[in-house]
């Protein structure tokens, strides 16, 4: 299960709402318990309205994600299918224990708002960066600049690591990152973590937040930073000391693979989580329901296939149901939260049960090299909510015909979405090596054309500086949900705010 992650869209549980009882259930206990802290209701904007995130603050920003995660095991249980684990990552440990039953979905939730609290009163000025490097490499690059808050925070991936410390040195580390040729992107989260400078709210955790009564529980729950399994351990100790510990989902995942399973799903919006397992055991199965056109259908596809294949067998990736490939782009690393299961198991966040393996993991950006990026010019870093890819400039070319130059001058204000969108169609297609006449305006970026997040952050730095429009780099919705539209419009009316400055 997914930890921090962007806010889900408007309207994402209302099929499932209308199609389950439990998922009905479970909506109706984090509105009342968020009714009882004094905050709006969770589901309504989830079941009834489209649109995005009215940003009502953290809180309700970890409810609602809490809300897709829980909605979707709930999905994957009345289905068949059968997890061998649940994975959750850092705050997504929370989602886990409740569905895997150890908590009540009302005390996770009160759970989850002291966490919040206990961090917005701290207040502390720190980031977390991604790097797309190993957990090595990434704690040598912290080690240069040596301060105890200055932290690996998580081991993702092979080549996907997250340090969390204060804003000036973070920007120390992008710098040495970048002249280093290593892709590094910021996190959107609201509350930086996994570090030592969280002791005093972990403390405060401790202290303040009420103790919850702790269930048996139906299934297994792996702990990434603990490195075992969840045992007894007290639910505000397991959460507070989460904030300061490594989050070790590279290691988790492996060993859930090598125990068996070889399928794992997302209890999330978007293929977050799945993108580390695949970059962490290559060929693995990784499903995403909640991406999927039909995310009932997808679920009882891979329970059927499942139950035919019988436990422990590999299965081959099956095509989506856009017809556009596999359900999750093979070995795009993903982040914490993923599960895996026998039949169908959901390893690293939601609950499993031993069958035939399969998993389900919860959205997390995959952080690739840019080693692939085209040879005119090499990434450079960028900050967002997924892994940032540096991308120098490109070297002046010495015999290039004078018409060509290596970076176009910056466009004049008035430049309209047919221009734009040209413009953008050439230079993804050459980028990717795909012909501009295949990028569709509204396919999904990463989730149609399988364009890693790395290479987004590049692709996106390079119609930053295309278009003189430097606040585009930032701009996680167009990582998280990209498409040519939504860029081609963004890039219309920054210049036209530009041109009104």
């Amino acid at each position: 299960m997914p930890g921090t992650v962007a806010a889900p869209r408007g309207g994402i549980l209302r099929d499932l709402h209308n199609r389950y009882e439990t998922v009905r259930e479970a909506l109706s206990r984090i509105d009342k318990a968020a009714q009882e802290m004094g905050l709006p209701n969770i589901s309504e904007r989830l079941i009834e309205q489209n649109g995005t995130s009215d940003r009502r603050g953290p809180e309700v920003q970890y409810l609602e994600i809490f809300a897709v995660s829980i909605a979707t095991h709930h999905m994957l249980i009345a289905e068949g299918a059968k997890p061998v684990a649940i994975v959750g990552q850092s705050i997504g440990e929370l989602w886990a224990l409740a569905a895997a039953g150890h908590l009540s979905v009302e005390d996770a939730a009160r759970l989850a708002v002291a966490r919040s609290q206990v961090l917005t009163r701290q207040s502390w000025d720190g980031k977390m960066l991604a790097v797309g490097v190993d957990g090595r490499r990434a704690e040598s690059l912290a080690g240069l600049i040596d301060h105890p808050h200055l932290v690996l925070a998580c081991e993702n991936a092979p080549r996907q690591s997250v340090i969390s410390g204060p804003e000036p040195l973070i920007e120390h580390v992008e710098r040495v990152a970048e002249a280093l040729d290593w892709p590094s992107l910021r996190l959107d989260v609201p509350h930086p973590t996994h570090t030592p400078a969280m002791a005093q709210a972990a403390r405060d955790l401790r202290e303040t937040a009420p103790r919850v009564p702790y269930g048996a529980g139906r299934w297994r729950v792996c702990s990434p930073w603990l490195g075992r399994d969840i045992g007894d351990d007290d639910p505000v100790d397991l959460v507070a000391g989460a904030l300061t510990a490594r989050v070790r989902m590279l290691q988790t995942i492996r060993e859930l693979h090598a125990a068996g399973a070889d399928v794992f799903v997302e209890c999330g919006e978007w293929p977050v989580v799945t993108k580390f397992v695949e970059g962490s055991v290559p060929g693995v199965r990784c499903v995403v329901p909640l991406s999927e056109s039909d995310p009932v259908e997808a679920v009882r596809a891979l329970v059927a296939e499942s139950a035919e294949m019988g436990p422990f067998r590999s299965r081959p990736a099956a095509p989506s149901s856009n017809g556009r490939g596999p359900v999750v782009p093979v070995r795009e690393p993903v982040p914490a939260g993923a599960v895996a299961t026998l039949p169908v198991a959901e390893v690293l966040i939601p609950a499993t049960a031993p069958t035939a393996p399969v998993s389900y993991v919860a959205p997390v950006s995959d952080v690739a090299p840019v080693s692939v990026a085209p040879p005119v010019s090499a990434p450079a870093p960028v900050s967002a909510p997924a892994l940032a890819a540096s991308v120098a400039p490109a070297a002046p070319v010495e015999v290039a015909p004078p018409a060509v130059a290596p970076v176009a001058s910056p466009p004049s204000a008035g430049l309209d979405y047919e221009t734009v969108l040209t413009e953008l169609r050439t230079l993804y297609g050459d980028f990717l090596g795909y012909p501009p006449d295949l990028l569709g305006e509204d396919d999904g970026l990463e989730s149609e054309l399988g364009v890693e997040s790395l290479k987004q952050v590049a692709l996106l730095g390079r119609v930053s500086d295309r278009f003189d429009l430097p606040g585009l780099r930032a701009n996680s919705a167009l990582l998280t949900m990209g498409t040519l539209r939504r860029i081609a419009d963004a890039v219309v009316q920054g210049r036209a705010e530009a041109a009104a400055r």
